[in-house]
């Protein structure tokens, strides 16, 4: 592969490679890193790639390997992590004041029900282990066969399927649990009480039945749902949609905040 052809794939999975890398860190700054370092060992590397998996893969494979490297040492989120978020933003008037100015002045700043179930996505699967939360977002987001992923994680496919089914079953219960779209006595309400917020003239059940996930979620079970979510997680592109500058400033406070409460833990 020449280094036109290089660049060219390279732009083709950027923006994958980049919602993806968010995912796993859940931080602004570390993405960029990464994606930078992502982009120079591939191509400081190029003469080793030999064709054995696509270039998307192999691509995949180096910024899995750089996010594992810088999130080894961390601990994982809570499962209550929505609840600890909450209670830090009600305490912080800074930080809806900051929302509600990306509100006012972004046109990425609109509050957008089915943008905060992709933000949720990201802030539970940060409760799992690591090579569990990674081989869930490569094959449930951004659609890697297990043999792939084996490829990716330099892991069996045995192995890749197990990672796949406790991380899945993990995610499942906890939303079944606690969001109340899907559950009405889940304990979790933000995304009807923050559509209040950024939409006071806009009636959040209207919003809700928009939702597939949401409108049929009595007559689906816990693994349907959980499709349904992925779907949305998956269309969606963190940085680029109507709401991304206004979740993006959510996701990095969450972030602040989670950092703070663990090393106090």
């Amino acid at each position: 592969m020449n280094e036109q052809s290089f660049n060219e794939a390279y732009e083709n999975c950027r923006p994958q490679l980049k919602s993806y890398i968010l995912r796993m860190t859940t931080s602004l700054p570390e993405t960029e890193d990464i994606l930078q370092e992502t982009y120079l060992k591939a191509h400081n590397n190029l003469d080793s790639f030999k064709g054995d998996s696509t270039i998307k893969t192999w691509m995949f494979t180096i910024a899995s390997n750089l996010a594992r490297d810088f999130l080894k040492d961390k601990k994982r989120w809570p499962e209550n992590a929505p609840d600890i978020f909450k209670e830090a933003a009600l305490s912080d008037q800074a930080f809806f004041g900051e929302q509600m100015q990306i509100r006012a002045t972004s046109p990425h700043g609109n509050f957008e029900m089915k943008e905060h179930i992709s933000l949720c996505f990201t802030c539970v699967s940060k409760s799992l282990p690591l090579e569990q939360q990674l081989v869930l977002l490569l094959k449930e987001v951004h659609g890697f066969k297990v043999k792939e992923i084996a490829a990716i994680i330099a892991n069996t496919e045995a192995m890749v399927k197990y990672y796949l089914h406790v991380g899945r079953t993990k995610m499942e219960d906890v939303f079944d649990h606690r969001c109340s779209l899907i559950n009405k006595k889940g304990v979790c309400h933000q995304c009807t009480e923050l559509n209040g917020i950024f939409n006071p003239k806009q009636n959040a059940q209207e919003e809700l039945v928009k939702i597939e996930m949401a409108r049929d979620a009595e007559k689906k079970d816990k693994e349907a749902l959980f499709d349904l979510r992925t779907k949305i997680v998956t269309d969606l592109d963190p940085f680029n949609s109507g709401a991304s500058d206004l979740q993006l400033h959510h996701l990095q406070h969450n972030n602040e905040v989670m950092k703070k409460y663990l090393k106090e833990k």
